[in-house]
């Protein structure tokens, strides 16, 4: 089968590879689609994403298709479904899975980076991480479950309430994600800042109320124009040290900080502990998506989730060590891997 296989920093090959063998249990999916993700990303660059990934490995997580084969001791599942996949596979038996938090568990199968994933033609997946995909949902849509599943799981962390005023610092996919869930959240205003300008038209049209280019405005004098006397929540989405910091420093009394987009992981930033104390900040962080994906899915398949307009186009697998090595590529949005085509 036609693959893209990570050998290292800066080298990803498309080659041919082995069909996977099914197991016990297991589907064998033909991929439809795959969602190039910045943990993709983070990998290609030689950093740790959000977990350790040992070369020669097929990369890719956020995937769709069509059951081809279904493993014994199947039931829920035949040839032909459409569905979606969890990339986090939790051993069910360790300290963290025993005690509800599962996606720290200690023996964790991911997907797309400790297990190959879905930059291939083919993959084979516990039928347990599979999800049914509705008829009218795309397989590009299907793709996006995952992305939406670990923002869900950063919008429960974050304790909106209707009527809330929140900023989001960030306008790529997972910032325009994020404003759509603060909007069904119920908040009353959610502004977006965002430095490049079609990332802003974007966010407007899906329905933020405030979009702010904080290249040539200042983001808390703006929001004082709409009456927004103090931001409830920040939420970052952009992943770099000056946001993080500049989220904490825009933070109202009482405010929650939820730093959700991926730095390096080594890099840091400068905080002042009295701020903190002063202002009583609630700082939270999240990490992928437990028990999310249902809902998710539910989202995308009822439609009142917009998980298309941010993609910037479908392209074949040849295409993806390019998009991989070139930042200006993806600035243009997000890019879905079709490797059937």
């Amino acid at each position: 089968m036609k693959s893209a296989v990570f050998y290292g920093k800066h080298d990803v090959r498309i080659q041919d590879s082995p069909m996977p063998e099914m197991g016990r249990g297991e589907l064998l999916v033909k991929v439809m689609a795959c969602g190039v993700c910045g943990t993709d990303v983070h990998i290609f660059e030689g950093d740790k994403g959000a977990a350790d990934c040992t070369p020669p490995a097929i990369l890719g997580h956020e995937f769709s298709g069509v059951v081809e084969q279904v493993g014994e001791g199947v039931s829920e599942f035949r040839v032909g479904d459409r569905v979606c996949v969890d990339p986090n596979d939790a051993c069910g038996a360790c300290y963290y899975c025993r005690n509800g938090m599962a996606h720290y568990c200690e023996h964790m199968r991911g997907i797309g980076t400790t297990v190959s994933g879905g930059f291939a033609q083919y993959c084979a997946v516990p039928a347990k991480q599979a999800y049914h995909l509705a008829d009218s949902t795309t397989f590009e849509a299907g793709a996006m479950a995952e992305p939406v599943s670990c923002c869900l799981h950063g919008i429960d962390m974050c304790e909106i309430q209707p009527g809330a005023s929140v900023l989001v610092i960030g306008g790529g996919m997972i910032g325009l994600l994020m404003m759509q869930l603060v909007k069904l959240a119920g908040a009353r205003l959610v502004a977006v800042s965002e430095p490049v300008a079609a990332k802003r038209e974007m966010a407007c049209k899906l329905g933020a109320d405030v979009c702010i280019d904080p290249t040539s405005q200042d983001i808390a004098s703006v929001l004082c124009q709409y009456g927004v006397k103090r931001l409830d929540t920040v939420i970052e989405c952009a992943g770099l040290p000056a946001t993080v910091k500049q989220a904490i420093e825009l933070a109202g009394n009482k405010a929650t900080v939820m730093l959700f987009g991926l730095t390096k992981p080594d890099d840091e930033i400068a905080v002042k502990p009295f701020m903190l104390f002063q202002k009583e900040l609630t700082i939270r962080a999240s990490f992928i998506n437990p028990y999310t994906l249902d809902r998710a899915i539910g989202l995308i398949n009822s439609g009142r989730l917009d998980v298309s307009s941010m993609v910037c186009r479908t392209a074949p697998l040849e295409e993806l060590p390019n998009i991989l090595q070139s930042p200006a590529l993806r600035a243009m949005g997000k890019y879905i891997i079709s490797p059937q085509a």
